[in-house]
């Protein structure tokens, strides 16, 4: 069974760090290229970041570009995405993304791009 499950989320202070978790079972990792998506309440869900399958290639939406660090252990079939200088701005359900081979089109930000996805994980960005 192809699953996708996230982890990492939870509440943190502005200016906090967390790690969040893409782990893949039922497929190999190693050949999709991983969205990591946003969703807050009342707003479209957007793209936050992108990683291709050899981790070669990066992508960052403008609002986390320098904050947001995307990468991929595929031996462990696990995805990150490491979060510093969290703002509230940043509160959101977190979801990951699996565009398997043969890769979809469009742009990384579109979530017709992907085939699977993980049912979220909550960040919550307060004091």
């Amino acid at each position: 069974q192809v699953q996708l499950v996230e982890s990492g989320g939870g509440l943190v202070q502005p200016g906090g760090s967390l790690r969040l978790s893409c782990a893949a079972s039922g497929f190999t990792l190693g050949y999709s290229g991983i969205g990591w998506f946003r969703q807050a309440p009342g707003k479209e869900r957007e793209g936050v970041s992108y990683i291709n399958f050899s981790g070669g290639a990066t992508y960052y939406a403008d609002s986390v570009k320098g904050r947001f660090t995307i990468s991929r252990v595929n031996a462990k079939n696990t995805v990150y995405l490491q979060m510093n200088t969290l703002k509230p701005e940043d509160t959101a359900d977190y979801s990951c993304a699996a565009d398997i081979p043969p890769y979809g089109g469009g742009n990384w930000w579109s979530p017709f791009k992907y085939d699977y996805w993980g049912q979220g994980t909550q960040v919550t960005v307060s004091s």
